[in-house]
């Protein structure tokens, strides 16, 4: 007779290291165009001045913007660069 053993869940749901979390940049009244623009263009790996000024016109007028989605740890790295170049960050959000 075989016997099925449970092993014991170390984390929460999406704890895992394949589990994708959104960096999500929303929209403000104190930033520029310019300034979300270049922090993105600054921060985000692939993203060039050209698509910064796209995050920030999707930001304007939706209201935020994913504007990066992966690990764990580079999400919360890159949410912290953003938020402290004074971007209005939304918190990390899983995929």
């Amino acid at each position: 007779m075989t016997q099925t053993v449970e092993r014991l869940r170390v984390g929460g749901p999406g704890s895992g290291h394949d589990a994708r979390w959104n960096v999500i940049v929303r929209n403000d009244d104190h930033n520029t165009f310019d300034h979300v623009a270049s922090t993105l263009a600054r921060v985000i790996p692939g993203v060039n001045l050209d698509r910064g000024y796209s995050y920030a016109d999707r930001i304007h007028n939706s209201g935020q913007a994913i504007v990066w989605s992966g690990h764990r740890e580079t999400a919360e790295l890159y949410w912290e660069q953003l938020r402290s170049a004074h971007l209005t960050m939304a918190p990390l959000e899983q995929a």
